[in-house]
């Protein structure tokens, strides 16, 4: 006989890693999004505009973030999604991903698990912060 998983409580977590991340990531993003902006992979065009280097593309962490998030809880259950960016990521950069469900809403399908969601750079520095609800 298996076992039942446990419901999913508030105060719950999950933390992941990721990276470093590199040139080539940022590259391969860009392609599969369409994202050529040169800030993500000229180092002399993001220097001209006053950054240090190329940084990753704000999308390419907050799918890496939702990545965590439905690695977790499942990609078929969630329902919301959102993210909000704060800082760059460096190529070398390492991330931190932690999830936390802070509340449990009803809806027609089911419970909810209301989720907040961090990636940080381990180098410092929060680069997304978001929030999701995921039928359980």
């Amino acid at each position: 006989m298996s076992e039942q998983p446990t419901p999913l409580e508030v105060g719950a977590t999950h933390r992941g890693s990721y990276g470093p991340v590199t040139r080539q990531m940022l590259v391969r993003y860009a392609g599969a999004s369409g994202d050529f902006n040169p800030m993500h992979y000229d180092d002399e065009f993001a220097r001209s505009a006053g950054f240090d280097s190329v940084f990753a593309q704000g999308m390419f962490t907050a799918g890496l973030l939702s990545g965590f998030a439905t690695d977790w809880l499942g990609r078929a259950n969630v329902r919301r999604f959102g993210v909000r960016f704060a800082t760059q990521v460096w190529p070398g950069d390492r991330l931190e991903l932690r999830g936390e469900v802070v509340g449990m809403e009803e809806s027609d399908e089911g419970p909810l698990a209301v989720v907040e969601l961090t990636c940080e750079r381990a180098e410092g520095g929060t680069a997304v912060k978001g929030s999701a609800a995921f039928l359980v």
